[in-house]
């Protein structure tokens, strides 16, 4: 026969969300949860495990040897190691060992890259291990929060953190939950309310009765948001797409010289070097490394102004971003409370009203309102001489008042101040007009969005009250929100905040920070259908109202619309929103779950820096944009030169080692322009591969003219062997390189910046290398000094003389 114990051991409790919790009675959720006033026994609790797992944060495991090797899958790792696989058949072991350094360069750059986001997860799975007081088998006994089961009974009291989603019992409690609901100010709870995880209790003591854990809670809601929150990566897309376009022009291209080879019986060795030489070539095999190196620098000047970047990808990111969303708790507003105004009421004086709240508040400035009437007593430098506290009473959640025995000049009387009903309600020879006169100067302040705050004072020890006047409590606006929020306008970036407050504060911050008039409830985005969902949160100028899960939400819908977003915030409640976001930006005061989760971390107080990350952004993606352009350009000069000489010659024009020669100092080398002096442009960049192709494209078939006419000079006027004429266009694909690097770095005519002194060296070098490398036939076959020097000449010209219809070209299809 089983017991009694083991029987409910395997009771199923039946699983609600905690807002269906929030609704219910005291007396149903025990029923529910199958528990008592003793709280659960060990051997339920142990039961409940199998149900509803530990009160922890569940995260995949994944396996890191296979994370590393899946970067060996895709366009570009394919064909690297297919041209690697081509040099050991045809024996060219070095050549294939410089491939295989290259392919490991990239592989390991995006693995380092990809495992840093595993970081938010681990932090906030080490925000629920925490120890709470809670009954077991009717004892008060302390555990590993990890332990707790729906239907446990906790303490909370000052200081403590929630550790799972708990109704009140009984008791009142004063909980801030900014960095779970974004709500700016504490609130206040009382019996049949709930507590949410992450919560921090501020004020007052609590019995509560756990409902709901681990992932079934606020934080656990926000743990599974970040472990699949996850935006498309540009960065992959856009290299994605543009070996895509590049491999379809060498497809062709080596599918007409095999046809061709095929029948003039061309040895099979001579295709496969073919084939090593239009991978190798043609591919952009360094650009991955390159937009590395570019971000990285971009990284390094953003930590001089404030600036940690996190993920190098967001430098690129930010460059895009059309629509910011501005969490407002703590990112454009100060996270601390202030008093906005003060209202004294007729017969009372300024410094009357607030010297009654200081008397009415702890000396010790423990309690959020209390400080903040001390600080700002200490601003306006209040009098309080002659006044002496003989007793105080702190803010209780059950009387909505703090009161304090004062002494002036010998006689005593009660100094008040709680909520304004509260105090009318001591008021009793005040007349109903007077009343509402002080109701809608309340209601007034309120809707500013203010907390109201009434003062009061009673006519001797115990006689009437008379209401003093009134203290507005806000979130300050942060000194540079408003001048930031302008600036980003002026970049082309939309503005939008995102706020768990309600509707009335949101429309106030947002007049304040000058975001827009446009703000709306969630509630009402929700309510339309979910084809109208992006269009509505894109058309207007914050929302309010809001759940972590619906930033989140908000985000994902605005990348639906095609829009690159960027996100700030600061709390845990921010973080799957902030790692969803192309751009997540953690404020400097968040939490280390938000900076984990984030991008770029801001290191100064302060939002006004994000301006520098959008502006170096830009330039950065500038950088990476000319690296892009110039390689298209000479990958098609290179492929369509290397298919007109195989027709000419039916023989290889440029031999392996020579190309490898050629990607060291055309490729590589132009890295440098990763510190170029770049523009930043006045609004979003946005990577439009197709046009970018069309414009490289057309400056590659004219670099190929350039490249046609050596060969027409070389084979009939200069009467070249064919290992000369190998030299001449390898001569001039290094030079033409080196000279495009000036037209295509400035959007407009060369002339109209010049490259950096490191980009300006480094071409310099190119060319000084291959020189005497072309002279004295080192490696390839020596041409006359008097032809390099002349080839260099012709090179120049002919390429700085394609800048006209470059300017052209960038102009009609918007390359700017």
């Amino acid at each position: 026969m089983k017991t009694k114990t083991s029987e409910q051991a395997k009771t199923t409790v039946e699983f609600k969300t905690t807002n269906e919790f929030k609704k219910m009675d005291i007396k149903t959720v025990f029923e529910l949860l199958k528990t008592s006033e003793k709280g659960l026994s060990e051997a339920d609790a142990t039961g409940r495990v199998k149900e509803f797992g530990f009160n922890e944060v569940e995260q995949e495991k994944k396996s890191t040897l296979l994370a590393f090797l899946s970067w060996f899958w895709g366009p570009i790792p394919w064909f690297l190691e297919i041209a690697v696989l081509i040099c050991i058949i045809i024996g060219d072991w070095l050549d294939g060992i410089m491939l295989v350094a290259i392919l490991l360069c990239n592989v390991i750059i995006g693995f380092y890259n990809e495992h840093d986001s595993q970081k938010a997860l681990e932090l906030l799975k080490h925000k629920l291990t925490i120890k709470t007081k809670l009954m077991r088998d009717g004892n008060w006994i302390t555990k590993d929060s990890r332990e707790l089961m729906p239907g446990d009974l906790i303490l909370m009291g000052l200081g403590d953190v929630v550790p799972a989603d708990a109704k009140i019992i009984s008791g009142n409690i004063s909980a801030d939950q900014a960095a779970i609901t974004g709500e700016s100010m504490p609130v206040t709870l009382k019996e049949s309310d709930v507590l949410l995880t992450g919560s921090t209790i501020k004020r007052g003591e609590a019995k509560c009765i756990v409902v709901n854990t681990g992932k079934h809670t606020a934080i656990g809601k926000t743990v599974e948001l970040v472990n699949i929150a996850k935006p498309e990566s540009k960065q992959e897309a856009i290299m994605f797409n543009v070996s895509k376009n590049l491999i379809y022009a060498g497809t062709v291209l080596f599918a007409v010289i095999l046809v061709y080879a095929l029948s003039v019986s061309t040895p099979m060795i001579t295709i496969l070097i073919f084939a090593v030489l239009f991978i190798a070539g043609g591919i952009p095999v360094a650009l991955p490394v390159m937009f590395t190196i570019s971000q990285a620098k971009g990284a390094t000047n953003l930590s001089k102004h404030g600036i940690l970047v996190t993920k190098l990808d967001s430098i690129e990111n930010a460059a895009s971003v059309e629509i910011l969303c501005l969490d407002k708790t703590g990112t454009i507003t100060i996270n601390e409370l202030e008093i906005s105004e003060d209202i004294p009421f007729a017969g009372f004086e300024k410094n009357e009203l607030i010297s009654l709240a200081v008397l009415a508040s702890g000396a010790e400035g423990k309690d959020p309102i209390d400080s903040t009437v001390l600080e700002y007593a200490k601003k306006n430098k209040t009098d309080l001489s002659g006044y002496k506290q003989v007793s105080y009473t702190p803010f209780e959640p059950t009387t909505k008042k703090a009161e304090a025995t004062v002494e002036f000049e010998s006689k005593q009387f009660i100094a008040v101040k709680g909520a304004t009903q509260t105090l009318l309600a001591l008021c009793t020879l005040m007349d109903k007009n007077e009343k509402d006169e002080v109701t809608t100067k309340v209601e007034e302040l309120s809707k500013k969005g203010y907390r109201v705050l009434a003062v009061g004072k009673s006519e001797g020890k115990g006689g009437n009250f008379t209401i003093a006047g009134l203290l507005a409590l806000s979130n300050p606006l942060r000194p540079d929100s408003k001048e930031t929020i302008a600036a980003l306008k002026e970049a082309g970036i939309k503005p939008m905040m995102l706020t768990g407050d309600n509707i009335a504060v949101a429309i106030e911050m947002a007049k304040q920070a000058g975001i827009g008039d446009k703000i709306v409830r969630i509630a009402e985005i929700k309510k339309l259908s979910e084809s109208e969902h992006g269009k509505a949160i894109e058309n207007c100028n914050g929302i309010a109202e809001i759940l972590p899960e619906d930033k989140y939400w908000v985000v994902k819908h605005l990348q639906s619309t095609g829009k690159t977003v960027g996100m700030t915030g600061d709390g845990v409640n921010d973080a799957p929103a902030l790692k969803q976001a192309e751009l997540g930006i953690a404020v400097s005061n968040a939490t280390d779950v938000a900076k984990a989760a984030a991008g770029m971390v801001l290191t100064e107080s302060g939002i006004n820096v994000i301006l520098e990350g959008i502006r170096t952004s830009r330039q950065t993606y500038q950088r990476m944009l000319t690296w892009t352009l110039k390689k298209i350009t000479l990958a098609i000069q290179f492929m369509l030169i290397l298919t007109i000489g195989f027709f000419w010659f039916q023989n290889v024009i440029v031999v392996i080692p020579g190309l490898m020669l050629l990607m060291i100092l055309t490729d590589f080398m132009s890295m440098s322009l990763a510190v170029d002096n770049a523009k930043s442009t006045k609004n979003p960049n946005n990577w439009n591969v197709k046009n970018l192709t069309i414009a490289a494209g057309i400056l590659g078939i004219l670099f190929f003219i350039i490249e046609l006419a050596l060969l027409i000079w070389g084979t009939d006027y200069l009467k070249l062997d064919f290992e000369q004429i190998r030299t001449l266009i390898l001569l001039s694909l290094v030079f033409t390189a080196q000279f495009a690097i000036i037209i295509i770095r400035e959007r407009g005519h060369f002339w109209n910046s010049w490259p950096a002194k490191l980009v300006s060296i480094t071409m310099a070098i190119a060319i000084i290398i291959f020189i005497p490398l072309s002279i004295y036939g080192i490696i390839i076959a020596p041409l006359s000094a008097s032809l390099v020097f002349l080839t260099l000449i012709i090179c120049a010209v002919c390429v700085l003389a394609i800048d006209f219809p470059k300017v052209w070209i960038f102009k009609k299809v918007g390359i700017s």
